[in-house]
């Protein structure tokens, strides 16, 4: 064992709240836009970092790779908590799904993934940039950290893509059939722009926005949200914001944007 193997895990545990497909929305985003990554490593190694209480969505998200990227994905659930490891573990299938003590260092292992989702929620803003470079430094050549988070059932979710060279994308994502507005989203975005979502900062220029595009495309709601969001979105790209994907992500209820379009100003 490497002596990063033997290091006290680096982080808190935390609350451990979980419930099936809480995660399946950035599970297919990272399926759709992860997927070369992987398809082109020696190793197809994917940490997911803090799975919680039950690991339910290790086990979700280790299928969905194997079933749209490569069959032989490895996944490797990380936990501070002994006691979650050892309630994992009669879920574990080897070699393909696997469950260990690990935090931010994440257990010496070098993934070309991982996924940190409701992890940096609980820890104070300062404590962030540290925790994405521990993490980022751990990464295969090439690789990359989603971190972020989302409500208990999954329906609004937040997060950053970030390599080592620091935060690439922000993607905010909605299950359209229950989103009343867009200004919902505020409350899941990442922990580096949840407090920034205030007049003068960037997240809330978006947010403000993006409901103004979404009441503004009130009258698409005939025709049902999927083609109300589609509209907005349009019509946020078409006043200058930089959106990034094609309508095939957005119907989704993606919206995804450069992050130096939305990073805290000074």
């Amino acid at each position: 064992m490497s002596g990063a193997a033997r290091r006290r895990p680096l982080g808190v545990v935390t609350r451990g709240t979980t419930n099936p497909n809480r995660l399946r929305r950035v599970d297919n985003w990272i399926v759709s836009t992860c997927a070369d990554r992987l398809r082109t490593a020696a190793v197809p190694l994917v940490v997911d970092l803090g799975y919680g209480a039950t690991p339910v969505t290790a086990v979700e998200l280790r299928a969905r790779l194997a079933a749209g990227v490569r069959r032989d994905v490895r996944l490797v659930g990380l936990e501070i908590a002994p006691e979650r490891v050892a309630a994992a573990t009669p879920a574990a299938d080897p070699p393909g799904l696997t469950f260990a003590r690990g935090g931010f260092e994440l257990a010496g292992l070098q993934p070309v993934l991982v996924r940190a989702f409701n992890v940096l929620r609980q820890y104070d803003e300062r404590e962030v940039p540290d925790a994405w470079r521990t993490m980022t430094a751990a990464l295969a050549p090439g690789g990359a950290l989603i971190e972020g988070t989302c409500d208990e059932l999954g329906r609004l979710a937040g997060w950053l893509l970030i390599d080592a060279d620091g935060p690439r994308t922000l993607t905010l994502a909605a299950k359209l059939t229950t989103l009343g507005s867009p200004a919902e989203l505020a409350e899941r975005l990442p922990k580096a722009l949840i407090h920034r979502n205030v007049p003068g900062e960037p997240v809330h220029e978006l947010i403000r926005a993006l409901e103004g595009a979404w009441q503004a495309a009130a009258p698409y709601a005939t025709f049902g949200p999927r083609q109300r969001w589609l509209r907005a979105v349009t019509q946020l790209r078409d006043t200058g914001w930089p959106v990034l994907d094609r309508p095939h992500r957005w119907r989704h209820g993606e919206l995804t944007l450069p992050w130096l379009s939305v990073a805290p100003r000074p």
